[in-house]
């Protein structure tokens, strides 16, 4: 019977730290909302930094506002930086909505932010009229101390239904869908296509909440002349109200997004499903949801994409079998990962996330029970994984390029790219990993860099 070896970091430094800080996770969220700003209470380092990285990963550039705290803001609180900035926000880019993400600074300090945002509502509706002061300003606390990018994620979700979330008996929404971060523009584009195969609408029966799929992949065409510019796409403000007459949310991500969707059941009894459909049974687990919850029959047409992944996974397991791995990054893409690993004859060895979380550690004892695998789980940072997979040995990594790319070029092994940030190579966040189809994408890929890395040349030929 396969078991766990459950590690915990044990120094209290952090060295090559395999998570950031909440705030990013928080402006990743609004980010997919519908002319939607992310608003700072910080200091300009806690912008530049996101807006960097997400411009290495997504090669797009985005909208981010900052309250720029200096000195006197760190004495003195950050009152004026944020009247002053959503003021200019409103009266500059007339937003559908703004989201105040606070940080460790303004945390430290005490700003009430609440507060903030009511003198801020009040000099709008002064100057600029009470039509322009009903703006839905959303304060979203992230006290970088805590958690990481995740957390931040799943605090913008549950901030974001909190104050707009109402019920509408004349609803006919039947689903919402929580990608969750990490979810890139390809694998919700595939996640449409499921439900429309389905022969659901979006917008009508179904929404992305937070829909990052078409703000941060977008088309280069001739200027819109329209000022200020604001990308197409995203999550219309309407939808997140409409979220409370949903029949069931979908949160891909149960660390980012969950307590967005475990709200919507709490307060408005919206069922809530959790699980990143990557590999054969968490895409069952996905479909077979669907179809609970809309009545509709299993289309023949996703029976087919299932049977693909399965003959796939057939077809190679001589290259396959016993591969020893190691697996990082975000709990919900490292659980997801390790299972479509043992579904594919790979064998974990040393699995890590430094996110806070009890279900990540019961999920991977299901995992080495089921199918009876005995590995390393860790709660740490990157240097205690590096540490490990040069003491046991692995043929192959998976995870981002931050923590591995240098590492398996030292080891000699083979690195396959997911999660965030991957700034060295281009379009991952075009193509999916989720879905069967997805899946099937990321089993070739992770078997060509095998063939690339370990299988000889003779043997390629077989």
């Amino acid at each position: 019977m396969g078991e766990i070896c459950y590690v915990q970091k044990q120094r209290a430094v952090t060295i090559n730290p395999n998570k950031i800080c909440q705030p990013i996770g928080a402006m990743w969220a609004t980010l997919g909302v519908h002319r939607g700003i992310p608003f700072v209470q910080g200091s300009q380092g806690c912008c530049t930094y996101v807006r960097y990285t997400f411009n290495r990963h997504f090669r797009e550039p985005v909208t981010i506002a900052v309250a720029s705290f200096h000195e006197h803001a760190a004495v003195y609180g950050g009152m004026k930086n944020l009247v002053e900035g959503v003021f200019n926000l409103v009266a500059r880019y007339d937003p559908d909505l703004i989201a105040v993400i606070t940080t460790c600074s303004s945390e430290t300090i005490g700003d009430d932010i609440e507060a903030f945002i009511r003198a801020a509502k009040k000099k709008i509706a002064k100057e600029l009229g009470e039509e322009k002061a009903q703006l839905p300003v959303i304060p979203v606390h992230c006290p970088s101390y805590q958690g990481s990018h995740v957390t931040g994620y799943d605090n913008a979700s549950k901030a974001f239904l909190g104050h707009l979330a109402k019920k509408d008996e004349g609803s006919e929404k039947i689903i919402n869908v929580i990608p969750g971060f990490g979810v890139n523009p390809g694998d919700i584009e595939e996640i449409k296509r499921i439900l429309n195969i389905f022969g659901l609408k979006e917008k009508k029966d179904y929404s992305i909440l937070f829909d990052i799929s078409e703000t941060l992949y977008q088309p280069l065409r001739e200027p819109i002349r329209e000022l200020p510019y604001y990308p197409k796409g995203g999550t219309l403000v309407e939808e997140f109200v409409d979220a409370a007459n949903a029949k069931a949310t979908f949160a891909l991500c149960q660390h980012a997004g969950g307590s967005g969707a475990l709200y919507l059941k709490n307060r408005f009894g919206v069922e809530a499903y959790f699980g990143l459909p990557i590999g054969i049974k968490n895409t069952d687990d996905f479909i077979i949801n669907l179809a609970k919850v809309t009545g509709l029959e299993i289309p023949d047409r996703l029976l087919d994409e299932r049977g693909r992944l399965i003959d796939a996974i057939v077809d190679t397991v001589h290259y396959t079998k016993d591969v020893r791995v190691g697996i990082f990054g975000d709990p919900d893409f490292v659980i997801a990962i390790t299972r479509f690993c043992c579904e594919m004859g790979l064998k974990p060895i040393v699995v890590n996330t430094q996110t806070p979380s009890k279900v990540y550690r019961q999920e991977m004892e299901k995992i080495a029970k089921e199918f009876d695998v005995s590995f390393e789980v860790q709660f740490s940072d990157l240097w205690d994984f590096e540490k490990s997979v040069k003491e046991k040995g692995v043929d192959l990594l998976i995870g981002h390029p931050r923590g591995g790319a240098k590492l398996a070029e030292e080891l000699g092994i083979g690195l396959v790219r997911i999660g965030f940030p991957i700034y060295d190579r281009v379009g991952h966040f075009r193509w999916p990993i989720v879905g069967y189809m997805g899946s099937l994408r990321l089993f070739d890929e992770i078997v060509n860099t095998i063939l690339d890395t370990r299988i000889p040349w003779d043997q390629k030929q077989q």
